[in-house]
């Protein structure tokens, strides 16, 4: 509105600059010649006629330029998440830590069922830990995290994307959220986080709750390219039913990669939703030349203590053969909103190692706008 108004403002001033010089010169001396224009030449209501048209030309032109300079379906949102807390065993004695992420989410629609998302990020100079318990994105300046554009043909939802994840195109059947990322994705995170690269992925809902998804992600650069031998290629596919009180997801994944043996992954995430608390747990195998190992995870949820909620979680750290040794990792948080754009969530997470075990005190800090 405001630029409107100025736009207005000096339209109105560029027609009376234009006219001063033909009022000017009605009352001014002229000596006319051969060569000179007379005062009967001159048309002041004719020339205010052109002068006005070409003025509401340049008006139009320029509302033209205002109303079509950015796309009217184009959003941002933003979020910033700070922590603070204290970690200590194993290598770690008694570190006191803070860090932060900031993430832009950029999105716009051309035709009201596609859509084009960017996501750009920042975050602290250096991880929290050298586990980084939270995943905080890391590096100050502002990057590129992602490129995806989703789009219906026929009835499937297609996803194209850079630096992806074909998980992107699942559904899940998670519902508990992590307070940190070691057992994010319910424990199924190596077969529900593939790709990365060049990701191309489709999915079809079915109107009883059923749905499918399939996806490929692979490098795509100079020296490795798509879905050839020399580069490190993931092939995913999913099937998950979700209901109005429970969901299961099963998902299936392989890593291809030219300069090791082919790793395949298995994964089942699963919800319940009781009167007081939502359940959640996760299983996952992967296989690698004939060796298996599996992981397991089981969350508690209860939505509504207080003005907040609580998580309680625990799971394996990684997948293990039978043969090795198995370590867990317990985590405790509350969730309470402060308003609509702020979240504080402090939480404690135990990781067993085979040492002493890691604990951390943290205060999450999650702000929205």
């Amino acid at each position: 509105m405001y630029f409107k108004f100025r736009v207005r403002k000096f339209m109105k001033l560029f027609k009376s600059l234009l006219v001063a010089p033909a009022t000017l010169g009605l009352l001014a001396p002229i000596s006319a010649t051969a060569n000179e224009v007379t005062i009967n030449d001159f048309n002041p209501a004719e020339e205010l006629a052109v002068t006005n048209s070409r003025v509401d030309g340049l008006e139009a032109r320029l509302n033209n330029f205002e109303a079509g300079g950015f796309s009217e379906t184009t959003t941002a949102s933003f979020s910033v998440d700070a922590a603070l807390g204290a970690i200590d065993g194993d290598t770690t004695s008694e570190k006191t830590f803070a860090s932060y992420q900031f993430n832009i989410g950029l999105s716009t629609s051309f035709t009201g069922e596609d859509s084009l998302d960017i996501a750009i990020d920042s975050g602290s100079d250096s991880a929290a830990t050298a586990d980084d318990p939270l995943a905080f994105d890391t590096g100050a300046s502002l990057q590129v995290d992602g490129v995806a554009y989703s789009f219906p043909l026929g009835g499937i939802s297609m996803l194209v994307g850079f630096d992806t994840d074909i998980s992107s195109a699942f559904t899940g059947a998670c519902t508990y959220s992590a307070f940190t990322d070691y057992i994010s994705n319910c424990g199924t995170d190596l077969s529900y986080v593939a790709g990365g690269g060049v990701t191309v992925a489709g999915s079809y809902a079915f109107d009883s709750g059923f749905s499918l998804a399939a996806g490929v992600s692979g490098q795509a650069d100079s020296t490795n390219g798509l879905m050839t031998k020399e580069g490190e290629d993931y092939y995913g596919i999913e099937a998950a039913y979700t209901a109005d009180s429970w969901g299961v997801a099963v998902a299936y994944a392989s890593d291809d990669n030219a300069g090791s043996a082919e790793t395949t992954y298995w994964g089942v995430n699963a919800n319940y939703s009781f009167d007081i608390a939502d359940v959640s747990v996760g299983f996952e195998t992967e296989e690698t030349s004939g060796t298996d190992k599996s992981g397991y995870f089981v969350g508690l949820t209860f939505p509504e203590v207080g003005p907040g909620s609580v998580s309680l979680g625990a799971g394996t750290s990684a997948n293990y053969a039978d043969s090795e040794t198995e370590y867990m990792i317990y985590e405790a948080s509350y969730s309470y909103p402060v308003n609509d754009g702020m979240t504080i969530t402090p939480g404690v997470f135990v990781e067993e190692k085979s040492g002493d075990d890691l604990t951390g005190i943290i205060v999450k800090s999650s702000f929205s706008f």
